[in-house]
């Protein structure tokens, strides 16, 4: 019976990090631009990182609704491995991480974690901090928006 216990409780963990939330990607053009190289895929930037996202605009002052809806994320995505301090958990805690990375940065990564972590430095060198590479959590573009602003928020912005 604990066997058993113990394999369903593994399998819902992996559940709730891996594949919820929408497949639908959507972008909001006010936020994004794109460059794609002579094959169509975006270009890498390592300030940018690699995804499509290569301008996000972001205003001094906090988007409230933007960073509730993505204290919603947080909590049925990120949560489970996250801790809002600078403590590591599973993951990397997020306390400043809004100024240590761009915008574009952290929703590239969120939105594109696989290539990311094959490619850009800075994501292979925080792998091998965590030992644990991040699922992609299928976050479209309008939640890793609100992600990032709720990652601002927790970093004081207001």
């Amino acid at each position: 019976m604990k066997k058993m216990l113990i394999v369903f409780s593994f399998l819902g963990f992996v559940y709730a990090c891996g594949n919820q939330g929408s497949s639908d990607k959507t972008t909001n053009s006010e936020s994004t631009t794109q460059t794609t190289t002579d094959n169509g895929n975006p270009s890498y930037d390592p300030e940018r990182g690699a995804g499509k996202f290569t301008n996000v605009d972001v205003k001094p002052e906090l988007d409230k609704v933007m960073a509730e809806a993505g204290l919603k994320v947080y909590d049925v995505k990120c949560g489970s491995c996250h801790k809002l301090t600078d403590e590591k958990l599973v993951g990397p805690g997020w306390k400043g991480v809004t100024t240590r990375h761009k915008p574009e940065w952290i929703m590239n990564f969120v939105t594109n974690v696989d290539e990311m972590l094959d490619k850009d430095p800075k994501a292979m060198a925080q792998l091998e901090l965590c030992l644990v590479r991040m699922p992609n959590q299928n976050l479209s573009d309008d939640e890793a928006r609100h992600v990032y602003e709720f990652m601002r928020k927790n970093d004081g912005v207001k």
